[in-house]
């Protein structure tokens, strides 16, 4: 959080925007259905609501070619037998349901907010709506959650039972970043590029992937981590940040404090102030150039947006 001697701070309204609770998380059903998930090209093996490549007996028809033996007689297109005088055999395309594999970002980074709320906090609940939309289109919710110490991943299930399962681990790890966020120098931490090479090695071919998160830390790696994902899976990334990333105040001294360390940022130093601006700027943009690269679809959302409204 950003203080100064000018700002007070409710404890109520901190505790509201700091964390989030499973009630929240479950409350956000509802509002879900005002969401649909993005439709692309890739599919699955499972039966349900989305087009596959793989031919068979399902509710799509897709042509009709010559009887083969072996055909369903049930099978046999008996307009094209009779225009073309030779025995045809409708063949359906089938359908099927896709995973839909939600990434959350719950590193140190993510634990911070001048207004809004944290992006972990607006983290996950962005993904609580996605898994509820997905939910309620009949998709099998999966997902990782990952922070310095942990990277958890939940196989795509189908049902309620999976949404509720993933929004208490998002929960339960929230709370345990809150706890030892600050601790974490001894130990060996998970990077944003290992976490998307798990990532890639769990999000089966045919998902939908969303990557939620501030993506602190890009590099060559989490490039070709996002590049062998979108190979093989629809990928959607959700660039979170903060307004103050943008720019920061003129003409003040600012202190930033997470409770045990602070830092005194003086924007009275321009050239200072230029370099940070810069380093959010080239952050964006890299995010901006990679989604065009790859064909990814990149949403931007801020700690103060409503969450539906960024994913609408």
């Amino acid at each position: 959080m950003l203080f100064n001697d000018t700002i007070a701070v409710n404890p109520v309204l901190k505790s509201e925007r700091v964390s989030v609770s499973l009630k929240t998380l479950i409350d956000l059903a509802k509002m879900a259905t005002r969401i649909r998930l993005h439709k692309g090209k890739h599919r699955a093996q499972q039966s349900g609501g989305y087009v596959s490549r793989f031919k068979g007996r399902g509710m799509e028809f897709d042509e009709a070619r010559l009887y083969q033996p072996g055909d369903d007689i049930r099978s046999i297109d008996w307009r094209v037998t009779a225009r073309t005088g030779k025995t045809h055999t409708k063949v359906f395309r089938e359908e099927r349901e896709r995973p839909v594999f939600i990434a959350v970002d719950n590193r140190s980074t993510m634990q911070f907010a001048t207004r809004g709320v944290f992006k972990s906090v607006l983290a996950a609940k962005l993904a609580s709506l996605l898994a509820w939309a997905a939910e309620y289109q009949g998709d099998r919710i999966g997902g990782q959650v990952f922070s310095e110490q942990t990277c958890l991943e939940l196989k795509p299930q189908n049902g309620r039972h999976a949404v509720l399962r993933f929004l208490h681990h998002l929960v339960e790890k929230e709370e345990l970043s809150q706890k030892v966020s600050d601790r974490v120098s001894s130990v060996l931490k998970v990077t944003l590029d290992a976490a998307l090479a798990r990532l890639a090695q769990h999000a089966r071919p045919g998902s939908l992937v969303y990557i939620i998160s501030d993506f602190r830390g890009l590099n060559d790696a989490v490039d070709t981590g996002i590049a062998k994902l979108s190979q093989h899976c629809e990928v959607v990334l959700i660039f979170i940040y903060d307004p103050l990333e943008i720019s920061l105040p003129a003409k003040g001294r600012f202190r930033f404090t997470d409770s045990d360390r602070e830092v005194i940022i003086d924007t009275y130093d321009q050239q200072r102030l230029l370099s940070y601006q810069q380093h959010f700027q080239q952050r964006q943009q890299h995010l901006e150039t990679l989604a065009k690269k790859r064909g990814l679809t990149l949403i931007q959302c801020s700690t103060s947006d409503e969450p539906v409204q960024c994913l609408r």
